[in-house]
């Protein structure tokens, strides 16, 4: 359990580390707007549709008589919405590390050169580096879509549906964001995705406490803007935790990107 502590102050101490370096922090706002003002647009339209959308997949609820037509048509629009944001929290992150790409590489190397040590570069031009994440992004986004399926389907189940499911759902997101989050740092130092993984799963409840939180708070909103350039930071701070000496000489270790080919 003390991992699950250890996670949210690598949470904090990134957001403080933006705080003494205030240049880094504006610099790292500015895609965070840009993708806040794609994904209001978007769960806007789905708010107005919800209904509409629910009303076309459920013909055969038509003729069934009140309240249970209501109820059945409340439930799926509140759960098609729940879905959406749901979907909204996880690819927030992954669209807001495309678009600032070069940004939040730029921030996660100051890091790196302010906590000392090796400052690891990829080597590769910025077209490859976009390819790379944005595949792997893209592989993230189909685990999520499975789970997310799998969760929606649960949430029908009584008692089961309103507890466990969405706790669930917030490891599931915490989980994830942790993942494209500290693939700026761990990119940089050749690893490939499976390795990624592999990592964070081997220190799974440290993943869940600093990703769960961060989660949470991106509920909120705007708070995910203001808060992604210290998540960059802080989970540029957990990668150097993860692969510290310690932890090399196991099968997690960082792959070179040459044996990356497809």
């Amino acid at each position: 359990m003390r991992d699950l502590g250890a996670g949210f102050g690598y949470l904090i101490k990134g957001q403080r580390w933006v705080g003494r370096h205030g240049r880094w922090f504006g610099i790292g706002l500015l895609p965070g707007l840009i993708a806040l003002v794609l994904y209001v647009a978007a769960l806007v339209g789905l708010g107005y549709g919800a209904d509409d959308l629910v009303d076309w997949a459920t013909p055969f609820a038509d003729d069934w008589s009140s309240p249970w037509l209501g109820l059945l048509r409340t439930t799926l629009t509140v759960l098609v919405f729940g879905l959406g944001l749901f979907l909204a929290v996880i690819t927030f992150t992954a669209v807001t590390l495309l678009i600032g790409q070069p940004f939040y590489e730029s921030l996660s190397e100051h890091v790196d050169r302010t906590e000392g040590g090796d400052v690891p570069e990829s080597g590769l031009p910025l077209w490859r580096e976009l390819w790379i994440s944005a595949r792997d992004s893209v592989r993230i986004l189909v685990r999520v879509g499975l789970y997310s399926v799998l969760l929606f389907a649960l949430g029908f189940i009584p008692v089961l549906g309103q507890t466990v499911v969405p706790v669930l759902g917030f490891c599931v997101t915490g989980y994830f964001l942790a993942e494209e989050l500290t693939a700026v740092a761990l990119q940089r130092r050749g690893m490939l995705l499976k390795n990624r993984l592999a990592l964070l799963r081997g220190r799974r409840l440290l993943t869940l406490g600093f990703g769960v939180p961060l989660g949470l708070a991106f509920l909120i909103p705007f708070v995910a803007v203001f808060l992604m350039p210290g998540a960059v930071a802080g989970a540029t701070l957990l990668a150097r935790d993860l692969v510290a000496p310690e932890n090399e000489d196991d099968e997690t270790a960082p792959t070179p990107y040459t044996l990356d080919k497809d």
